[in-house]
């Protein structure tokens, strides 16, 4: 009896442990959110770029789905992805890219935001009409992409 008693503290102490040195920062749920919602534009915007520079053969389903899907995650609400306190100069959040001005000029950061809308709804509408229609509509997606990257974006360490 006193040992099941030792062995169930130990266990129950050695679990809290775990959880302890295994907790969330305070934003790292917000972290991941919007870091799945990046990897999202990425996998869209990279197979269509690859479609664009002739990488890989044009698909007129594949582009407009993918278009589709760039749009859709362009327009999620992420109020809730951006809490102040999750750029990269806060040791206790995960690894992550976002820089300080991000919060520090808002609400311009909403201005490129909008040209990753109007951008990505121009692809939606027009990657699925041939090659050239999709190369034509890829260039503003690259720019309002590029135009948060250079501003709000930490380089790679």
């Amino acid at each position: 009896m006193k040992f099941q008693k030792i062995f169930a503290a130990s266990l129950i102490a050695g679990v809290m442990s775990c959880g302890v040195a295994y907790a969330e920062g305070p934003h790292d749920k917000a972290i991941k959110a919007r870091q799945a919602m990046f990897q999202l534009y990425s996998f869209s915007a990279g197979v269509l770029g690859d479609m664009a520079k002739g990488k890989i053969d044009y698909d007129a389903e594949l582009a407009k789905e993918l278009a589709g899907n760039l749009n859709a995650a362009a327009n999620l609400g992420q109020s809730a992805f951006w809490p102040a306190g999750s750029d990269n100069s806060n040791p206790d959040n995960l690894k992550n890219r976002a820089l300080p001005k991000i919060w520090e000029t808002f609400p311009a950061i909403g201005e490129n935001a909008q040209e990753l809308k109007d951008a990505a709804a121009v692809l939606a509408a027009e990657a699925g009409n041939g090659l050239d229609a999709l190369r034509s509509s890829m260039g503003a997606v690259g720019k309002s992409c590029k135009g948060c990257h250079d501003e709000y974006r930490a380089k790679k360490r």
